[in-house]
Formats: C-alpha cells, structure tokens, sequence
C-alpha cells in the first residue's frame, strides 16, 4: 500500500498482525555477512543495550515480520549441517524426518540426538536505530533485525494485553507505536533478553510525514524471505545431511507433519553465547547461527 493508505489503514492494524502471528512466514536469503542486518553489540561481559523502533510493513507487504526455521549442529564426521528448513515454506524437511525416527526409536540417546539438531527459530523485521551506544554510527538508519521468540512474545504481549486497565499498542505504528529498549545480559553462558522492553508510546520522529515517508521508503523487501527458490532441494539436503551424519539413507520416517510437533523450536536467543564443545572464539554476536555459519566454513 502507499504511504498515505498505510497511515488511514493503521486503526485496523493491530487485529491484522494479530491474526497474522498465528499463520506461518517465510525463511531467510541473507547470509550472515547481509551489510542490511542489525545486529546488538556486547561487551566483554555479554551485556548490552540499544533503543530500537519496530517499523510497519513495506509496500506490497501484508505483515512486518516474517519468520523461518533452520538447523545448526555439528556431525559426527566433524562436519557443520547449517541449513535453513524446509518446514519454513510447508515442504517436508529430511532433518525432520530424521528427528522424527530418532525421537520414536524408544532410546533415550537418540531422542538426545534429536534434541541436538532441533529447529531454531527466527523473526525478521525492518527496524530504525533509535540508539546505539556501542555503534552510534548505526543511529537513524533502517536495518533488517532477526530475533527470537522472547522478543517477538514481547510484541505480542503490548498488542494484546491481559490485564484490563493496559491498553493494545501496535509497535509497528509510526504514529502510536513505542521505541523498544534491548536490555541483554549473560546469564548463566546465555543470552538473556528478559528486561527488555517498550517504552511508553510516543509519535515517531515527531510525525513529520517527510521523515516518516523517506523512512517508510527505505524498508526493505521482506518477500524474499518466503521465496521457495531461495531453499535448497529435499534431495540437496538429504545428501548434505547424510555427509554430514555419515549415514546413507533414513529409513520407517513420519511425514513432516509429525515431526514438526516432535520438534522443538528453539531461537537463537535461547543459545550459549559460545556453544558447547566449540572453543571460545571471543565472538561477541547474539545470534549464533551466525556463529556456527562461521565455523562451518573455516
């Protein structure tokens, strides 16, 4: 939609988003090297802050966020398996259908397995950089932003509240929307998000429509993310999988569906900060998919 249309629109926005969260998204095409992407900088404890504002969906975009499964685990060849997931655009995934198998054997020690190579899950949204301490370079530009689940509930939660005298904000609204405080904390190896929150809302940048015009002209496309032809083949990665695992072939699997609610979704939000057995790299990055992309390719 226009601009102008996006700003009419807005009254109904909140219950579309809503029944938006409910339906699945798309899946990623940017490495982890996308110059678009904003990541938080930490310090040397793990901790971090940053003031960040949730944007609305581009033209031609239904909702402001879409979201996407992948794996991450290292084989007992030694080798990296870092994949985004099929389930992301409702196909079967072999990785799935292997976790399937390993979870119903009856073993403790494949269910374990199957724990390990579970899915992980992303959000991705356009985001402007209220404040970066840590990187001020990166204030009053829009930026693609990936987070988790505890986030994206942090959303969800200021859209529809539970108590009475709370009243429904839609974060992605220039004009009622609030600036989004990111508190991260090392607790206990992980990264911690749970003192992260809204502020009071507020009109972003003084709803000047100038500013808030060349800011909505600046968000980028997030349709990518749901295009199929930017996943790999079933069979590429059954292949990649088996190299990976040092098996040839999955036998008695359940179909996707299964075990997808065998599966449990995990974000990177809820991975240590330098994941077990791998040696410290001194990686200060909250996201560690993009940690192990890294180590996958050394």
């Amino acid at each position: 939609m226009s601009f102008q249309n996006m700003k009419a629109a807005r009254d109904t926005a909140i219950g579309k988003l809503l029944a938006a969260a409910e339906t699945a998204g798309g899946g990623e095409k940017k490495s982890y090297k996308d110059e678009r992407e904003w990541k938080p900088t930490v310090d040397k404890a793990g901790n971090g802050y940053a003031v960040i504002r949730f944007l609305p969906a581009a033209e031609g975009q239904d909702v402001p966020w879409v979201r996407y499964w992948d794996h991450g685990f290292k084989g007992p060849t030694g080798r990296w398996y870092i994949e985004k997931s099929l389930t992301s655009i409702g196909k079967d995934d072999p990785v799935s259908e292997l976790n399937s198998q390993l979870w119903n054997s009856g073993r403790e020690e494949d269910k374990q397995v199957a724990r390990d190579r579970k899915r992980r899950l992303h959000y991705v949204s356009n985001i402007y950089v209220v404040s970066d301490p840590s990187a001020p370079e990166n204030e009053g530009k829009v930026f693609l932003y990936q987070y988790g689940k505890k986030i994206f509930d942090k959303i969800m939660d200021v859209m529809q509240p539970q108590f009475q005298d709370e009243t429904p904000v839609n974060p992605f609204d220039f004009w009622g929307g609030a600036d989004f405080k990111l508190k991260i904390r090392q607790v206990e190896g992980y990264r911690n998000y749970d003192k992260s929150e809204f502020a009071s809302p507020s009109e972003f940048l003084g709803a000047d429509d100038a500013k808030l015009e060349a800011v909505y002209g600046a968000l980028h496309d997030l349709g990518e993310y749901i295009d199929p032809a930017q996943y790999k083949s079933y069979g590429d990665l059954k292949k990649k999988l088996f190299e990976v695992i040092g098996e040839t072939e999955i036998s008695n699997t359940h179909t996707t569906a299964e075990s997808v609610i065998l599966d449990e979704d995990v974000s990177y939000e809820d991975a240590p900060a330098t994941p077990a057995p791998v040696e410290a790299k001194k990686e200060e990055d909250d996201d560690a998919m993009s940690f192990f992309a890294k180590l996958a390719q050394e």
